[in-house]
């Protein structure tokens, strides 16, 4: 006897692709997209939920979460037009791939960790793609900072990483007392080769950030918002004291952003 939320499940499922179908043969917008006129939008959609979730907004999620998978059932029916390939096939895919890649739930694999899940996971995705390098499945046109910890963490799963953060650690202070040395005590200096400092301490500092669980990405977006936030308050207040932000001094903006500091705006 099938489960009731299994049902429920299914029901919800086949009137989503109930009302794709009809979308696609009655609505003008609809029948007009293709699979490269989404793509933007699916990306724009996927930032959504990418800040539905840095603001910890349950609703707001839901919704975010519905539209991406509108976009999936949408490029999986116009796959379907071209004889190409379906949802369920989408699906199975999906769950074959899942079931070869945990072969320590599926097979006969020991793991004692997730260390050893994430090893295996890479080892058994470098078969599947044939690919030269266990960095040949990085998305060139990643973000650099999302890019850098992908790189790293299949650098990792390959077995090539630090055995301890302090050395990691070292590492970043040795990146950054090599910048400092070459480009913090004169204005004259080899653009190109600050640029390719700064980048091997950037790169460092994602580096450590991983070692020690933090998400370089999601760190440096909680920044910029309390930035926002703070100088929004700072050009707030400014303006109630009949202030303009390019008349005052550093020192009369800087009791503004500490009153935000304070206030934890």
């Amino acid at each position: 006897m099938e489960h009731p939320t299994s049902l429920r499940y299914a029901e919800a499922f086949a009137r989503l692709l109930q009302i794709m179908n009809e979308l696609r043969e009655q609505c003008p917008w609809d029948k007009k997209q293709t699979l490269e006129s989404l793509r933007h939008l699916t990306i724009e959609e996927t930032y959504e939920l990418s800040d539905a979730i840095l603001n910890n907004n349950l609703e707001e999620i839901k919704k975010e979460l519905g539209d991406i998978l509108l976009h999936l059932v949408f490029y999986a029916k116009i796959a379907d037009e071209k004889a190409a390939f379906d949802i369920a096939d989408v699906i199975h895919t999906l769950c074959e791939k899942l079931i070869r890649r945990h072969p320590h739930i599926y097979g006969d694999v020991k793991v004692e960790n997730e260390e050893q899940v994430k090893q295996n996971w890479e080892q058994i995705k470098l078969k599947e793609k044939g690919n030269d390098s266990v960095l040949g499945g990085v998305p060139q046109s990643l973000p650099a900072l999302v890019k850098a910890m992908r790189i790293q963490e299949k650098a990792r799963g390959a077995g090539f990483d630090w055995d301890e953060k302090t050395q990691v650690w070292a590492k970043v202070e040795e990146e950054l007392q090599e910048f400092k040395a070459e480009f913090n005590h004169t204005a004259d200096f080899d653009a190109a080769k600050a640029e390719g400092e700064f980048g091997d301490l950037l790169f460092s500092l994602v580096n450590y950030a991983r070692f020690i669980d933090i998400n370089p990405e999601t760190a440096l977006e909680r920044t910029n918002r309390k930035f926002i936030s703070r100088f929004q308050y700072l050009e707030k207040e400014a303006r109630k004291a009949g202030k303009e932000l390019k008349d005052m001094t550093l020192a009369e903006m800087d009791e503004y952003w500490n009153k935000a500091k304070e206030l934890k705006v």
